[in-house]
Parts: C-alpha cells; sequence; structure tokens
C-alpha cells in the first residue's frame, strides 16, 4: 500500500488526501502549524492517516504531494525529498507570491522553479486547474461517457505515469503536457485552466489554444 506524503493541508492538500485514501493509500500529512493544529482533519481521515512535520511528511511518503505556494527561496526539504516523485500543485499568483521575474518573462516556468529548488527530486505538475473540492465530486469510472480529464506535466516519464495512475484511480483521464518547460499552457489565465468540466478533446484542444502572456 503506497503512502502518500502530503506538504500542506489546506483545500488541495486536504482532498487530496480523501481522495487517496478513498482509494487505499496511506497518507501524511504536514501543514506550517505543527501536526497537533490537524486533530481534526486525521480524526476525519481515519486510521490510515496522520500527521506530522513538512520533514517527516517528505520522509514518510514513498511520493509526495507539495500542496503550498512556491517560494523565492527554497522550504521544501531538499534531501528527504531526493529521488521522489513529488506532485506540485501550485499555481503561480502574482497577488500572492509577488512576481517572478523569469517567470513573468517566460524564461521559466513556476514549476521549473520548483524542480529546480528540487533538483534530485522528479517534479510533476498536476491537479492545478481543478477546485479541491471537485477532486472527489466530478470523477467517473473508466470509459464514462464524458469522463473528465486533467493534465500533467514533467521531465521524467516515470512521474507522469504515475500521476496518470492516480488520475484514472480518482476518477480522471489524463492530457500528458509535458515537459515541465510547456506547463505554461495550463496557467491561471490559459483556456485549459478554466476550472470547468474538460473531457479528454476539449483539454487537448485547449492546451493546443494556448498563448504566452508575458
Amino acid at each position: 500500500m503506497t503512502t502518500l506524503g502530503i506538504i500542506g493541508a489546506g483545500e488541495v492538500g486536504s482532498h487530496i488526501a480523501r481522495a487517496a485514501i478513498a482509494n487505499g493509500y496511506n497518507v501524511v500529512i504536514a501543514n506550517s502549524r505543527g501536526p497537533e493544529t490537524l486533530a481534526a482533519l486525521i480524526e476525519e481521515l481515519g486510521p490510515s492517516a496522520r500527521a506530522t512535520t513538512a520533514a517527516g511528511a517528505a520522509e514518510a511518503g514513498e511520493v509526495v504531494i507539495v500542496a503550498v505556494p512556491l517560494k523565492r527561496i527554497n522550504d521544501m526539504p531538499v534531501e528527504a525529498l531526493a529521488g521522489k516523485i513529488v506532485l506540485d500543485t501550485n499555481n503561480y499568483m502574482i497577488w500572492r507570491d509577488g512576481h517572478f521575474p523569469v517567470v513573468d518573462s517566460g524564461e521559466k516556468t513556476v514549476h521549473e522553479m520548483r524542480q529546480m529548488h528540487l533538483p534530485t527530486s522528479k517534479v510533476v505538475k498536476a491537479f492545478t486547474h481543478i477546485q479541491a473540492p471537485r477532486i472527489i465530486r466530478w470523477g467517473q469510472p473508466a470509459g464514462s461517457s464524458g469522463r473528465l480529464a486533467l493534465s500533467v506535466s514533467s521531465d521524467f516519464p516515470e512521474a507522469v505515469a504515475f500521476v496518470r495512475h492516480l488520475y484514472d484511480q480518482f476518477g480522471f483521464d489524463a492530457v500528458d503536457n509535458s515537459p515541465l518547460s510547456e506547463s505554461w499552457r495550463t496557467a491561471p489565465g490559459q483556456p485549459a485552466w478554466r476550472q470547468e468540466r474538460q473531457t479528454l478533446a476539449e483539454l487537448r484542444a485547449n492546451i493546443e489554444r494556448a498563448q504566452r502572456i508575458a
């Protein structure tokens, strides 16, 4: 049984935790305020979940989800995440994060920056264009008519393969929008980031319609 480490227990992290446990995963989750502040969430999630620190979640997870914004100076535990697939759910929000000139100029995507911060990890962009509660509400069995799709971007095929599998378990098809240098195509403001229902064909078309904003 795979253990997912989740760094960030806000809407995205907690809803991914709910979906993961429903699909047989163990979850080790952390926030910035300390594991004792997650008692209510852990009680809700049940015996397959436990709370810890960010370093503890990074260490315990066979795969780790980072559900917190990128900082200018890395605040993620690099050594504990070494060699691991790291799902980055972050979106670049200038009003929240301030300006990152290399992202504004189009030189790097925010997920390439995360990969730079975690050079020994296998970073993969995932769950960035779906509102968190819909992760557990919109999934459908494979082969369902109108099944919705989510994008995935990475420089590592094995990371893409894991996210494809996870999406399928959660009830979604996947569109591979790799490598990370192409992940701007599903960034805020692009057609694919419209936070609405998108089938496989619709998501592919919206990714193709993307235009550089910088």
